[in-house]
């Protein structure tokens, strides 16, 4: 049974108004708390078939499954599959969406983020490339239900955004218009966007399916003292301590960034390098990885080529470069660039 619910989205749209009802996954804590409020408001519109659920998969780059003290943890994608079917949403109903590109067979093969910013030449500074995979994935739908409705299609999309993660989410409005034109309208909705942190782990120790095993020290610990955040394992907009914290946890993937900023010039943080960061890490110290993911299978090298590829071509873009030196990572250990 789903774990009861300790708030009330503060307002909720019409649900039964919509033609999609759209949640996106990422496989974080936050999202299962999401979807946990969510399914109850559906059932209660009497409009659960039309929920499909999304998960935005970033490959290699996510958290993945690990194996400690003889137990298996689930990665992400597999997360966000196990949230999706613990509130009612039937398999056949989640989506999990991978960005591709053009195979040299014709067939389509994984195209990674990582792969994306080598050849851009920068690393992103706003904006969810997440998200934007998704809403591409809506397109054949849109075209069949627009032909059949005769009008625009309404989609509503909703994502596990907190208030308390951060200034660009406090401004972030609970429900929105984020397109209008003549084939969808879709709104966005935010249903524990007034959630507090410590609400979403309470929640946590009664919930139907377990968190990700990153958010603690060492898998099953229980403490959530690992990183604060999930999906991405090494992210742009994580904090200092999380990029430490992974960087040791994924030791290959940490070097591989370092490698895209070395030949590009730009930073993989907008207050610094992650080349300063794993430099500091090996000389002064960083915080107990408790785990080492090995990185060595067949998915990873993968990554490696198709980055190392991309990063023989001339960018798209010219670096844009970290505005600041960045802070000092220790007393006397200043970020270099």
């Amino acid at each position: 049974m789903p774990a009861r619910t300790t708030h009330r989205p503060s307002h909720a749209p019409d649900l039964a108004s919509y033609d999609l009802l759209a949640p996106q996954l990422s496989g974080g804590k936050d999202s299962a708390v999401m979807m946990a409020v969510f399914m109850d408001a559906v059932r209660s519109a009497g409009a659960d078939d039309r929920v499909i659920s999304y998960h935005s998969s970033l490959g290699v780059l996510e958290w993945p499954a690990v194996v400690f003290d003889g137990v298996r943890y689930p990665g992400v994608s597999e997360l966000a599959a196990l949230q999706s079917a613990a509130f009612g949403v039937p398999a056949d109903r989640h989506v999990k969406v991978t960005r591709t590109l053009p195979a040299p067979d014709g067939t389509r093969m994984p195209h990674s983020l990582l792969t994306e910013n080598a050849a851009y030449g920068r690393f992103p500074r706003m904006g969810s490339a997440k998200e934007s995979v998704v809403s591409a994935a809506w397109t054949p739908m849109v075209t069949r239900l627009k032909r059949e409705l005769g009008r625009p299609v309404r989609i509503l999309k909703v994502l596990g955004l907190r208030s308390d993660e951060g200034a660009d989410r406090k401004k972030r409005p609970v429900f929105r218009n984020v397109q209008t034109n003549s084939a969808r309208v879709v709104d966005e909705w935010l249903p524990i966007e007034e959630w507090s942190t410590e609400a979403v782990k309470e929640w946590h120790t009664s919930s139907p399916v377990p968190y990700c095993w990153t958010y603690d020290s060492v898998p099953g610990a229980g403490d959530w003292a690992g990183t604060s955040r999930c999906s991405c394992s090494l992210c742009v907009y994580a904090s200092r301590r999380d990029t430490s914290l992974s960087a040791g946890r994924r030791p290959r993937l940490a070097d591989l960034i370092a490698e895209v900023e070395q030949v590009r010039g730009d930073s993989f943080r907008a207050d610094g390098r992650i080349t300063d960061l794993i430099r500091h890490s090996r000389t002064c110290g960083s915080p107990d990885p408790g785990i080492i993911c090995l990185d060595d299978g067949p998915e990873f090298t993968a990554l490696q080529i198709q980055v190392r590829a991309a990063l023989q071509l001339e960018p798209r873009k010219l670096p844009d470069l970290a505005r600041d030196r960045g802070r000092a990572l220790c007393n006397g250990c200043a970020a270099q660039h």
